[in-house]
């Protein structure tokens, strides 16, 4: 609650999102004030802003940060149609005590506002998926990791169709057997959509549609597989409610969904969706104001285990 407060006496305007770093000890956040923030955890475990730069014209909406075998690189995206990738260098002129990041390439593809950014799984290199209002996703990869100032688009795909909307957010599957795989949500259509890339015919194809929603999707995780015979994805949306899907593989291609839980809690619109490390344990924030952590039990029932709630100020 402490470093929130922080965050919050930091930024100027609406803060949009907050990304850890694989070990979990660094912070990124990003603002409608146009500013990404680094926050590490010093030795005492208090945390310290050790990197504050405008980084957009417009509001950032999403930050990720890459793995760490490609060393301190995140992405970002933003209201000015723009995705940038940053990486950390040190500042000799403060004798390596204060740290820069520094941009290493700049996309300006979109022809609309870039809704979320996301690094691919590690195995398939240093890959990055992003969407926006155009519909489009769009991804890129880093041709020369040990020069990031040269990327180049490997594929793209329109989400709705020509329809109109716009795609609001996308997750990974992580799980190293499978073929590239995102779940992709949309505003054109309340039923999100699991996109796998065939190596024959070398195009993106949807694979499954999860029918239930009834609003927009606002987010959408994809938890970590750790071993598991089938896939768990989670969705938020205006509807009210979030979901936990389960997707059992049938054959090369084909996955059956499964809608195991539906969580209506929030009485409001559901904002964000994430998993912990092991895919265990789901966290969802809504309109209300409140994070609720929620789990599945002895009879794999996903209830309810701790509500978190801002302090009135």
């Amino acid at each position: 609650m402490r470093l929130l407060q922080q965050i919050l006496t930091e930024h100027e305007s609406l803060i949009h999102d907050a990304a850890y770093d694989y070990y979990g000890r660094r912070l990124a956040t990003c603002s409608s004030d146009q500013r990404i923030k680094i926050w590490d955890l010093n030795d005492l475990q208090g945390w310290v802003c050790t990197a504050d730069w405008k980084s957009h014209s417009g509001a950032i909406w999403k930050i990720d940060w890459a793995a760490p075998e490609f060393g301190q690189v995140i992405a970002s995206c933003s209201f000015d149609r723009s995705v940038c990738i940053w990486e950390e260098a040190e500042d000799e002129s403060a004798l390596g005590e204060l740290k820069k990041w520094k941009k290493k390439a700049s996309f300006g593809d979109s022809h609309g506002s870039v809704s979320s950014v996301k690094f691919a799984p590690p195995h398939f290199g240093l890959k990055l998926a992003t969407c926006s209002e155009d519909n489009i996703v769009r991804i890129y990869e880093a041709t020369d990791i040990t020069n990031l100032s040269q990327w180049q688009i490997t594929d793209q795909f329109d989400t709705c169709e020509g329809g109109s909307g716009g795609v609001m957010s996308i997750a990974w599957n992580t799980f190293i057997l499978d073929p590239p795989t995102l779940a992709i949500g949309t505003t054109c259509d309340p039923n999100p959509r699991i996109w796998q890339y065939n190596e024959k015919t070398r195009k993106w194809q949807v694979i499954v549609t999860l029918t239930g929603h009834k609003d927009v999707i606002h987010d959408i995780a994809w938890a970590p597989n750790m071993g598991k015979s089938y896939h768990l994805i989670a969705t938020a949306s205006r509807d009210q409610t979030a979901k936990i899907w389960q997707l059992t593989p049938v054959k090369q291609g084909q996955w059956e969904p499964k809608e195991i839980a539906s969580l209506d809690d929030h009485r409001a619109e559901v904002w964000t969706v994430e998993w912990n490390t092991t895919g265990t344990v789901l966290a969802s924030s809504g309109e209300d104001g409140t994070v609720r952590l929620w789990k599945s039990n002895y009879k794999n029932e996903w209830t309810l285990i701790s509500i978190i709630a801002a302090e009135a100020t």
